[in-house]
């Protein structure tokens, strides 16, 4: 999986941001339940999720303190 960069965030809906979030916590899960069973190959790719995730959190927190414009209120 590609990743995505703050910009990028902020380009793309709430609602994709949110099913991104969705996501992400699905692999998280199951990267946690491999490093967990020892079956893990990249232990890397579990920080990364965790870092992805804060990057979406901080992302929808800016819109709502109004930090950065909302792509989706300005299209309106």
């Amino acid at each position: 999986m590609a990743k995505l960069t703050a910009s990028q965030l902020r380009d793309m809906s709430r609602d994709e941001l949110n099913a991104k979030v969705v996501e992400l916590k699905e692999e998280l899960f199951g990267l946690r339940f491999a490093s967990a069973t020892g079956q893990l190959e990249s232990h890397g790719r579990l920080r990364e999720a965790k870092k992805e995730i804060a990057r979406i959190y901080t992302v929808l927190q800016e819109r709502n303190l109004g930090i950065v414009p909302d792509p989706d209120e300005v299209s309106e």
